[in-house]
Protein backbone atom coordinates (compact mmCIF):
# COMPACT_ATOMS: atom_id res chain seq x y z
CA UNK A 1 0.00 0.00 0.00
CA UNK A 2 1.03 3.47 -0.80
CA UNK A 3 1.61 5.41 2.59
CA UNK A 4 2.96 9.19 2.72
CA UNK A 5 6.79 7.50 2.93
CA UNK A 6 7.19 3.93 1.42
CA UNK A 7 8.47 0.90 3.22
CA UNK A 8 11.15 -0.41 2.45
CA UNK A 9 11.00 -3.32 -0.60
CA UNK A 10 12.90 -4.74 -3.22
CA UNK A 11 12.08 -6.88 -6.19
CA UNK A 12 14.11 -9.68 -8.22
CA UNK A 13 12.06 -11.37 -10.76
CA UNK A 14 8.49 -12.54 -8.92
CA UNK A 15 10.32 -11.89 -4.93
CA UNK A 16 8.88 -9.08 -3.00
CA UNK A 17 10.40 -8.74 0.70
CA UNK A 18 9.02 -5.71 2.03
CA UNK A 19 10.39 -3.90 5.82
CA UNK A 20 6.56 -3.60 7.52
CA UNK A 21 6.35 -0.42 9.27
CA UNK A 22 7.18 -0.05 13.07
CA UNK A 23 4.53 -0.75 15.76
CA UNK A 24 2.67 2.61 16.83
CA UNK A 25 2.94 3.05 20.66
CA UNK A 26 1.65 5.11 23.73
CA UNK A 27 -1.78 4.74 22.49
CA UNK A 28 -3.99 3.21 24.84
CA UNK A 29 -6.40 0.10 24.20
CA UNK A 30 -9.27 2.01 25.29
CA UNK A 31 -8.44 5.46 23.62
CA UNK A 32 -8.57 2.73 19.91
CA UNK A 33 -11.75 1.74 20.86
CA UNK A 34 -13.14 5.11 21.32
CA UNK A 35 -11.45 6.16 17.83
CA UNK A 36 -12.71 3.37 16.38
CA UNK A 37 -16.14 3.53 17.31
CA UNK A 38 -16.33 7.47 15.80
CA UNK A 39 -14.82 6.37 12.56
CA UNK A 40 -17.09 7.18 9.09
CA UNK A 41 -16.49 6.00 5.71
CA UNK A 42 -17.82 6.54 2.51
CA UNK A 43 -16.87 3.97 -1.06
CA UNK A 44 -17.34 6.10 -3.82
CA UNK A 45 -17.25 4.74 -7.38
CA UNK A 46 -16.75 6.66 -10.12
CA UNK A 47 -17.85 5.81 -13.65
CA UNK A 48 -18.01 7.84 -16.43
CA UNK A 49 -17.10 7.30 -20.61
CA UNK A 50 -13.81 7.34 -21.44
CA UNK A 51 -11.13 10.31 -20.94
CA UNK A 52 -13.63 12.53 -18.93
CA UNK A 53 -11.35 13.24 -16.13
CA UNK A 54 -12.27 10.38 -13.44
CA UNK A 55 -8.61 9.78 -12.97
CA UNK A 56 -7.70 13.77 -12.90
CA UNK A 57 -10.59 14.23 -10.23
CA UNK A 58 -9.85 11.43 -7.81
CA UNK A 59 -6.03 12.23 -8.10
CA UNK A 60 -7.11 16.26 -6.98
CA UNK A 61 -9.50 15.67 -4.66
CA UNK A 62 -7.56 13.32 -2.34
CA UNK A 63 -4.59 15.68 -2.93
CA UNK A 64 -1.86 12.67 -3.84
CA UNK A 65 -1.17 11.25 -7.19
CA UNK A 66 -2.28 7.37 -7.15
CA UNK A 67 -4.08 7.18 -10.52
CA UNK A 68 -1.74 7.92 -13.85
CA UNK A 69 -2.96 10.02 -16.98
CA UNK A 70 -2.77 10.69 -19.86
CA UNK A 71 -4.88 12.76 -22.71
CA UNK A 72 -5.66 9.79 -24.95
CA UNK A 73 -8.82 7.73 -23.91
CA UNK A 74 -8.10 4.20 -22.09
CA UNK A 75 -5.61 4.98 -19.56
CA UNK A 76 -7.11 3.36 -16.89
CA UNK A 77 -7.30 -0.22 -17.79
CA UNK A 78 -8.47 -1.47 -14.50
CA UNK A 79 -10.63 -0.38 -10.82
CA UNK A 80 -7.76 1.79 -8.87
CA UNK A 81 -8.64 2.18 -5.19
CA UNK A 82 -7.60 6.29 -3.66
CA UNK A 83 -8.37 6.40 -0.02
CA UNK A 84 -8.38 10.02 1.52
CA UNK A 85 -8.86 10.13 5.27
CA UNK A 86 -9.40 13.50 7.35
CA UNK A 87 -10.34 13.99 11.21
CA UNK A 88 -13.00 10.35 11.75
CA UNK A 89 -14.23 9.96 8.04
CA UNK A 90 -12.64 7.67 5.53
CA UNK A 91 -13.47 8.25 1.44
CA UNK A 92 -12.37 5.38 -0.98
CA UNK A 93 -13.05 6.59 -4.27
CA UNK A 94 -12.48 3.68 -6.96
CA UNK A 95 -11.38 4.78 -10.40
CA UNK A 96 -12.94 2.91 -12.82
CA UNK A 97 -12.19 1.61 -16.74
CA UNK A 98 -14.21 4.02 -19.36
CA UNK A 99 -17.34 2.62 -19.43
CA UNK A 100 -17.79 1.12 -23.53
CA UNK A 101 -19.82 -0.44 -25.90
CA UNK A 102 -19.09 -3.85 -27.21
CA UNK A 103 -18.01 -2.52 -30.84
CA UNK A 104 -15.45 0.01 -28.89
CA UNK A 105 -13.91 -3.00 -26.88
CA UNK A 106 -13.27 -4.51 -30.36
CA UNK A 107 -12.31 -1.34 -32.13
CA UNK A 108 -9.48 -0.69 -29.47
CA UNK A 109 -8.61 -4.28 -28.95
CA UNK A 110 -9.76 -3.79 -25.24
CA UNK A 111 -9.98 -6.80 -22.48
CA UNK A 112 -13.83 -7.56 -21.70
CA UNK A 113 -12.44 -6.88 -18.51
CA UNK A 114 -13.48 -3.42 -18.72
CA UNK A 115 -17.03 -4.06 -17.74
CA UNK A 116 -16.44 -6.33 -14.99
CA UNK A 117 -13.78 -4.13 -13.31
CA UNK A 118 -16.94 -1.51 -13.28
CA UNK A 119 -19.29 -3.75 -12.06
CA UNK A 120 -16.95 -4.99 -9.62
CA UNK A 121 -16.25 -1.62 -7.69
CA UNK A 122 -20.13 -0.42 -7.96
CA UNK A 123 -20.39 -3.71 -5.93
CA UNK A 124 -18.21 -2.63 -3.38
CA UNK A 125 -19.54 0.95 -2.89
CA UNK A 126 -22.54 3.08 -0.79
CA UNK A 127 -22.77 5.61 -3.67
CA UNK A 128 -22.15 5.86 -7.53
CA UNK A 129 -20.38 9.06 -8.74
CA UNK A 130 -21.20 9.76 -12.52
CA UNK A 131 -19.10 11.91 -14.29
CA UNK A 132 -19.40 14.00 -17.76
CA UNK A 133 -17.30 16.05 -19.91
CA UNK A 134 -19.20 19.55 -20.12
CA UNK A 135 -16.71 20.82 -22.74
CA UNK A 136 -17.56 18.56 -25.43
CA UNK A 137 -20.24 19.77 -27.30
CA UNK A 138 -20.88 16.47 -29.34
CA UNK A 139 -21.23 13.99 -26.43
CA UNK A 140 -22.34 16.38 -23.27
CA UNK A 141 -26.13 16.70 -23.82
CA UNK A 142 -26.42 12.27 -23.80
CA UNK A 143 -25.14 10.07 -21.23
CA UNK A 144 -22.70 6.99 -22.77
CA UNK A 145 -25.67 4.24 -23.25
CA UNK A 146 -23.22 1.63 -21.01
CA UNK A 147 -23.45 4.02 -18.33
CA UNK A 148 -27.41 4.21 -18.58
CA UNK A 149 -27.37 0.55 -18.84
CA UNK A 150 -24.66 0.58 -15.21
CA UNK A 151 -26.94 2.63 -13.50
CA UNK A 152 -30.34 0.80 -14.03
CA UNK A 153 -28.47 -2.08 -13.18
CA UNK A 154 -27.52 -0.60 -10.12
CA UNK A 155 -30.76 1.50 -9.46
CA UNK A 156 -30.82 0.42 -5.64
CA UNK A 157 -27.95 1.96 -4.89
CA UNK A 158 -28.19 6.24 -5.17
CA UNK A 159 -25.87 8.50 -7.68
CA UNK A 160 -25.05 11.67 -8.40
CA UNK A 161 -24.04 13.56 -11.69
CA UNK A 162 -20.81 15.42 -11.54
CA UNK A 163 -20.30 17.80 -14.73
CA UNK A 164 -16.18 18.03 -15.19
CA UNK A 165 -13.94 20.63 -17.41
CA UNK A 166 -16.41 23.79 -16.37
CA UNK A 167 -13.51 25.66 -16.94
CA UNK A 168 -13.73 25.21 -20.63
CA UNK A 169 -17.22 26.96 -20.70
CA UNK A 170 -17.95 30.36 -20.60
CA UNK A 171 -21.83 30.51 -20.46
CA UNK A 172 -23.47 29.27 -16.94
CA UNK A 173 -26.76 28.95 -19.45
CA UNK A 174 -25.01 25.82 -20.95
CA UNK A 175 -24.10 24.06 -17.51
CA UNK A 176 -27.81 25.04 -16.69
CA UNK A 177 -29.71 23.25 -19.71
CA UNK A 178 -27.08 20.25 -19.27
CA UNK A 179 -28.37 19.48 -15.98
CA UNK A 180 -31.88 19.90 -17.04
CA UNK A 181 -31.22 18.03 -20.00
CA UNK A 182 -29.30 14.89 -18.27
CA UNK A 183 -31.75 14.56 -15.05
CA UNK A 184 -34.70 14.83 -17.19
CA UNK A 185 -35.27 18.16 -15.31
CA UNK A 186 -36.01 16.11 -11.73
CA UNK A 187 -33.33 17.94 -9.30
CA UNK A 188 -35.31 21.00 -10.00
CA UNK A 189 -38.92 19.44 -9.92
CA UNK A 190 -37.38 17.47 -6.65
CA UNK A 191 -36.68 21.48 -4.91
CA UNK A 192 -40.50 22.86 -6.19
CA UNK A 193 -41.93 19.22 -3.77
CA UNK A 194 -42.75 17.24 -6.61
CA UNK A 195 -42.89 13.62 -5.38
CA UNK A 196 -40.01 11.58 -6.02
CA UNK A 197 -40.54 7.92 -7.87
CA UNK A 198 -39.22 5.38 -4.86
CA UNK A 199 -36.34 2.89 -6.20
CA UNK A 200 -39.20 -0.17 -6.38
CA UNK A 201 -40.91 2.08 -8.87
CA UNK A 202 -37.74 2.92 -10.83
CA UNK A 203 -36.94 -1.06 -10.77
CA UNK A 204 -40.42 -1.53 -12.05
CA UNK A 205 -39.94 0.72 -14.60
CA UNK A 206 -36.70 -0.75 -15.57
CA UNK A 207 -38.35 -3.96 -16.00
CA UNK A 208 -41.37 -2.82 -18.20
CA UNK A 209 -38.97 -1.54 -20.89
CA UNK A 210 -38.13 1.63 -23.03
CA UNK A 211 -39.65 1.37 -26.71
CA UNK A 212 -36.57 1.49 -29.27
CA UNK A 213 -37.94 4.89 -30.71
CA UNK A 214 -37.32 6.31 -27.47
CA UNK A 215 -33.88 6.03 -26.63
CA UNK A 216 -32.83 7.28 -23.34
CA UNK A 217 -30.20 9.67 -22.54
CA UNK A 218 -30.51 10.96 -19.37
CA UNK A 219 -30.95 9.44 -15.81
CA UNK A 220 -34.01 10.71 -13.69
CA UNK A 221 -32.63 9.85 -10.26
CA UNK A 222 -29.89 11.21 -9.40
CA UNK A 223 -29.73 12.44 -5.63
CA UNK A 224 -27.54 15.89 -6.72
CA UNK A 225 -25.35 17.39 -9.40
CA UNK A 226 -22.29 19.40 -8.52
CA UNK A 227 -20.48 21.27 -11.09
CA UNK A 228 -16.52 20.99 -11.11
CA UNK A 229 -12.91 21.34 -12.55
CA UNK A 230 -11.08 18.66 -11.56
CA UNK A 231 -7.85 20.42 -13.45
CA UNK A 232 -8.35 23.67 -11.77
CA UNK A 233 -9.68 22.32 -8.44
CA UNK A 234 -13.11 24.65 -8.49
CA UNK A 235 -16.11 23.08 -6.88
CA UNK A 236 -13.95 20.16 -5.28
CA UNK A 237 -14.59 21.39 -1.94
CA UNK A 238 -18.25 21.40 -2.37
CA UNK A 239 -17.97 18.03 -3.55
CA UNK A 240 -15.97 16.59 -0.47
CA UNK A 241 -18.29 18.35 2.43
CA UNK A 242 -21.35 16.37 0.52
CA UNK A 243 -19.01 12.93 0.72
CA UNK A 244 -17.97 13.62 4.14
CA UNK A 245 -21.81 14.21 5.06
CA UNK A 246 -23.04 10.98 3.64
CA UNK A 247 -20.13 8.86 5.09
CA UNK A 248 -21.31 5.88 7.07
CA UNK A 249 -20.58 5.45 11.12
CA UNK A 250 -18.08 2.07 10.14
CA UNK A 251 -14.61 0.84 11.20
CA UNK A 252 -12.50 1.95 8.62
CA UNK A 253 -11.14 -0.29 5.77
CA UNK A 254 -7.43 1.01 5.51
CA UNK A 255 -5.26 3.03 8.02
CA UNK A 256 -5.14 6.74 7.90
CA UNK A 257 -2.12 6.93 6.29
CA UNK A 258 -3.06 5.14 3.80
CA UNK A 259 -3.29 6.18 0.00
CA UNK A 260 -3.80 3.09 -2.33
CA UNK A 261 -3.62 -0.29 -2.19
CA UNK A 262 -1.85 -0.44 -5.56
CA UNK A 263 1.65 -1.71 -4.87
CA UNK A 264 4.22 0.58 -6.14
CA UNK A 265 5.29 -1.65 -8.52
CA UNK A 266 1.91 -1.43 -10.36
CA UNK A 267 1.96 2.05 -9.96
CA UNK A 268 5.24 2.81 -11.52
CA UNK A 269 4.44 0.47 -14.68
CA UNK A 270 1.26 2.28 -15.13
CA UNK A 271 2.89 5.20 -15.17
CA UNK A 272 5.22 4.36 -17.67
CA UNK A 273 2.43 3.17 -19.71
CA UNK A 274 0.20 6.25 -19.31
CA UNK A 275 3.27 8.23 -20.62
CA UNK A 276 3.97 5.83 -23.30
CA UNK A 277 0.07 6.87 -24.40
CA UNK A 278 1.02 11.01 -24.41
CA UNK A 279 4.34 10.33 -26.51
CA UNK A 280 3.60 8.44 -29.03
CA UNK A 281 1.13 8.72 -32.40
CA UNK A 282 -2.06 6.90 -32.69
CA UNK A 283 -3.10 3.55 -31.98
CA UNK A 284 1.12 2.84 -31.41
CA UNK A 285 0.84 2.82 -27.32
CA UNK A 286 -1.79 0.29 -27.04
CA UNK A 287 0.12 -2.24 -28.54
CA UNK A 288 3.51 -2.17 -26.29
CA UNK A 289 3.79 -4.05 -22.57
CA UNK A 290 5.14 -2.40 -19.77
CA UNK A 291 6.98 -5.04 -17.60
CA UNK A 292 8.94 -4.09 -13.92
CA UNK A 293 12.42 -5.58 -14.38
CA UNK A 294 13.90 -4.70 -10.60
CA UNK A 295 12.43 -2.23 -7.79
CA UNK A 296 14.20 -1.43 -4.74
CA UNK A 297 13.72 1.42 -2.01
CA UNK A 298 17.01 2.44 -0.28
CA UNK A 299 17.98 5.18 1.71
CA UNK A 300 14.25 6.92 0.61
CA UNK A 301 15.62 6.46 -2.80
CA UNK A 302 13.44 4.09 -5.10
CA UNK A 303 15.54 2.59 -7.50
CA UNK A 304 13.32 1.31 -10.39
CA UNK A 305 13.60 -0.20 -14.18
CA UNK A 306 10.96 -0.77 -16.36
CA UNK A 307 10.63 -2.84 -19.78
CA UNK A 308 8.98 -1.59 -22.85
CA UNK A 309 8.43 -4.50 -25.07
CA UNK A 310 7.90 -3.56 -28.41
CA UNK A 311 6.21 -5.56 -31.74
CA UNK A 312 8.46 -4.12 -34.38
CA UNK A 313 12.33 -2.68 -33.89
CA UNK A 314 10.29 0.11 -36.19
CA UNK A 315 8.05 1.16 -33.28
CA UNK A 316 10.98 0.54 -31.10
CA UNK A 317 13.10 3.27 -32.59
CA UNK A 318 10.21 5.45 -32.74
CA UNK A 319 9.95 5.17 -28.69
CA UNK A 320 13.76 5.88 -28.11
CA UNK A 321 14.23 8.63 -30.73
CA UNK A 322 17.32 10.19 -32.67
CA UNK A 323 20.40 9.38 -29.89
CA UNK A 324 17.31 8.13 -27.26
CA UNK A 325 16.30 11.64 -27.03
CA UNK A 326 12.36 10.97 -27.13
CA UNK A 327 13.04 8.00 -24.67
CA UNK A 328 14.54 10.30 -22.50
CA UNK A 329 11.96 13.02 -22.57
CA UNK A 330 9.79 10.23 -21.70
CA UNK A 331 11.80 8.77 -18.44
CA UNK A 332 11.69 12.21 -16.72
CA UNK A 333 8.19 12.71 -17.34
CA UNK A 334 7.37 9.38 -15.90
CA UNK A 335 10.09 10.25 -13.00
CA UNK A 336 8.56 13.69 -11.81
CA UNK A 337 5.12 11.48 -11.64
CA UNK A 338 6.56 9.03 -9.41
CA UNK A 339 8.34 11.75 -7.29
CA UNK A 340 5.09 13.65 -6.86
CA UNK A 341 3.15 10.45 -6.34
CA UNK A 342 5.63 8.65 -4.00
CA UNK A 343 7.06 11.64 -1.75
CA UNK A 344 10.85 10.31 -2.29
CA UNK A 345 13.85 10.86 -5.04
CA UNK A 346 12.95 8.02 -7.70
CA UNK A 347 15.74 6.67 -10.38
CA UNK A 348 14.16 5.32 -12.68
CA UNK A 349 15.26 3.49 -15.88
CA UNK A 350 13.26 2.39 -18.90
CA UNK A 351 14.71 -0.14 -21.65
CA UNK A 352 13.15 -1.04 -24.96
CA UNK A 353 12.93 -4.58 -26.27
CA UNK A 354 12.17 -6.25 -29.71
CA UNK A 355 13.11 -9.28 -31.27
CA UNK A 356 14.66 -10.76 -28.14
CA UNK A 357 16.92 -7.46 -28.31
CA UNK A 358 17.20 -5.36 -25.33
CA UNK A 359 18.18 -1.63 -25.72
CA UNK A 360 18.50 0.53 -22.96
Amino acid sequence: MLRTRLATAQTNGDKVEATPPPPSTGTSDNDNNNNTQQQRSLHIAVIGAPNVGKSTFINNIINHRVCPTSAKVHTTRKSNTAIWTIGQTQLVFYDTPGLVTQREIRKHHLDQSFKSACRHAIQHSDIVAVMQDASNSWTRRELHPTVLDTLKAYAKLPSFLILNKIDALKSKRVLLDLIKTLTNDTLQGRRQGKKRPTRDAVQQQLEVGTPLSQRETSWSHFNDVFLVSALTGNGLQELQDYLIGAAKPRRWQYAGDVYTDTTPEALIVESVRARLLDYLPQEIPYNLKCKMEYYNVEKHVVYTSVLVQCPTPRIERLICGESNGKLRQITERVTSDLVEMFGQAVSLTISTVSDGRKTA
